[in-house]
């Protein structure tokens, strides 16, 4: 110090300092140097003559973005770059290093590269074109197939998410407690994106059982792609009757085969899938679904099919359950090995004598003994006295007549549905010209001359009236 007490001074480019404002200053221009010489290195890694392409990316990892090399790297020798080995190396190896910023995974239901810390599996670790940083520009179909299987990606049929690589519309790319990794439940996850099935399950009349009882959507689809319409896991038919086993038989073996079940979408033509307003998951109410089809004549057949919408327009009198809009009590919707796939047995020709069964269609709603017995005053009031007219008939040897000779199956303006028009009998309709009276009545068909009966005083003779 002086003899006034002050340090030592010095002269710094004309100034005179103290040893402390020498120190000061020298403090000041080391820290400089090392920050600045510290930045000079970070600015310097993505110089166009070294490592540029890292940041030249739509979406740098944020330690690049902000030029923060040192988060991940750290020096191993003063001297940068040599000509040959590494002057850095990274802060920690593996996931660990990502785990110095990101969330750690762990417990069950890892993707597998997640589970061995595999991160640059999927991500580039400075940055990329793609979101997320993946690699493969984005195309998550290219990345997961780099390990999932091909096949199932290049099938006839390929759902929606899967054929656009957006796999990680379904699967969580990191974790999940869902099988598969999958976002959510099977079923929810489904019925986020069809919202319409979601809607329609809310107010359905009839959801399909395995629906209901909460099976997943895989139980019938396959959730990438398959050989099958409609991404089913196989035929349809044949996945029906996985379940619907009394419906396979009558397929395979029915004599007389329903043909919706055999072209277009098959179960499909009349059922829907998920939920229906109707019972049976049919399509529309049942007389509806079947006039679809049954709104014309089909003339290809040995035993040519009428049109039945036809048939039923402004007609008094409708068979039973046709009244009350049911095809099915009459006709098995399926197949059947009796003709007109009918529900019992009835016979196809014109004539036709009664035996037992052969008329069994008809009398299991119609008097079982009705063509039994040659007299009788109990089973039918078409009678003279106690002559049974319906065994007079129908039973004869020769030429019993079917049902058909005097009634029609579906409707009719006559009662009992006789048949105002006259029963077909090849290219010539047979007229009845029935007449009624209170206790009987009378016919006059092409077959006989016109017969009277009466079941209170019967006509002995079958004169003509």
């Amino acid at each position: 110090m002086d003899g006034n007490g002050r340090g030592k001074g010095h002269d710094v480019m004309g100034f005179r300092l103290t040893d402390r404002g020498v120190e000061a200053i020298v403090l000041l221009i080391f820290c400089g140097i090392l920050f600045g010489l510290g930045s000079v290195v970070l600015a310097d890694c993505t110089t166009a003559r070294c490592h540029a392409g890292i940041a030249n990316v739509s979406h740098p990892h944020e330690p690049v973005a902000e030029g923060d090399c040192l988060a991940c790297h750290q020096r191993t020798t003063d001297k940068h770059p040599l000509a040959k080995g590494k002057t850095f190396t990274l802060t920690a190896s593996g996931a660990d290093l990502c785990r110095q910023c990101h969330d750690a995974f762990s417990g069950q239901g890892m993707h597998e590269p997640v589970a061995e810390g595999d991160c640059l599996a999927c991500h580039q670790p400075h940055g990329s074109n793609a979101a997320a940083m993946l690699v493969a520009d984005g195309d998550q179909l290219v990345i997961c197939l780099d390990c999932h299987d091909r096949d199932v990606f290049e099938q006839k049929f390929v759902h929606g998410p899967a054929a656009s690589g957006s796999c990680t519309s379904c699967h969580d790319p990191h974790q999940s407690t869902e099988k598969a990794l999958l976002i959510k439940d099977s079923k929810s996850l489904c019925l986020f994106c069809h919202e319409e099935l979601a809607e329609g399950l809310q107010h359905a009349g009839t959801i399909h059982k395995p629906l209901a009882a909460g099976q997943p959507c895989s139980a019938c689809h396959e959730v990438h792609g398959g050989p099958y319409a409609h991404l089913l896991t196989t035929d349809g038919p044949a996945l029906c009757f996985k379940c619907h086993e009394d419906v396979g038989k009558r397929y395979q073996k029915a004599k007389t085969k329903h043909d919706a079940l055999y072209t277009g979408d098959r179960c499909g033509n009349c059922h829907r899938p998920h939920y229906a307003a109707n019972a049976g998951l049919m399509a529309e109410s049942e007389q509806e679904l079947c006039l679809h089809c049954h709104a014309k004549d089909d003339t290809r057949r040995s035993h040519p099919l009428k049109n039945i919408k036809t048939e039923l327009q402004g007609k008094k009198y409708l068979h039973g359950p046709l009244a009350e809009g049911r095809c099915s009590a009459c006709h098995e919707p399926h197949g059947s090995d009796n003709f007109r796939m009918l529900t019992r047995q009835y016979p196809a020709t014109f004539y036709a004598p009664y035996r037992p069964g052969a008329y069994a269609f008809c009398l299991s709603c119609h008097e079982e003994n009705l063509l039994r017995f040659p007299d009788t005053t109990i089973y039918t009031n078409f009678r003279d006295g106690k002559r049974n007219l319906h065994y007079l008939h129908v039973s004869n040897t020769r030429k019993g007549r079917s049902c058909r000779a005097c009634h029609q199956p579906h409707a009719s303006n006559g009662p009992k549905l006789v048949n105002e028009e006259g029963a077909a009998f090849g290219n010539w309709k047979i007229p009845l010209r029935l007449v009624l009276t209170p206790t009987g009545g009378s016919c006059a068909p092409g077959c006989h001359r016109r017969m009277a009966y009466d079941r209170q005083h019967p006509v002995h003779d079958w004169q003509p009236e």
